[in-house]
């Protein structure tokens, strides 16, 4: 049964930075694309980033571009999310998700199961 248990997230002031992980306990996990999902209050979930199997493929929203930065740790299972000059408006809940097998993580609707999230909160 695959498993997603999100952490790292908090309060902090607008400019500052969060490291978020995602422990994964998935079958074979170094085959499965990853990425990391938000939703705002009242807002649709987006896609934020995501990785390909490798590690070697990265896409990003055009809002986090630059201050974010996701990455993975295949020996650990782990993948994180490193977010720096924090704004308000990247308050939310952010998921972990799995995208496809061999997949580069460069498309939201290939992923298709989240975990159950942890909250970010930028004050300003």
């Amino acid at each position: 049964q695959q498993q997603l248990v999100e952490s790292g997230g908090g309060l902090v002031q607008a400019g500052g930075s969060l490291r978020l992980s995602c422990a994964a306990s998935i079958r074979s996990f170094s085959i499965y694309a990853m990425g990391w999902f938000r939703q705002a209050p009242g807002k649709e979930r987006e896609f934020v980033a995501g990785i390909s199997w490798s590690g070697d493929v990265t896409t990003y929203a055009a809002s986090v571009k630059g201050r974010f930065t996701i990455s993975r740790d295949n020996a650990k299972d782990l993948v994180y999310l490193q977010m720096n000059n924090l704004r308000p408006d990247d308050t939310a809940d952010y998921y972990c998700a799995v995208g496809r097998v061999l997949g580069d993580g460069s498309s939201g609707p290939d992923f298709n199961y989240w975990g159950q999230g942890t909250q970010v909160t930028v004050s300003s």
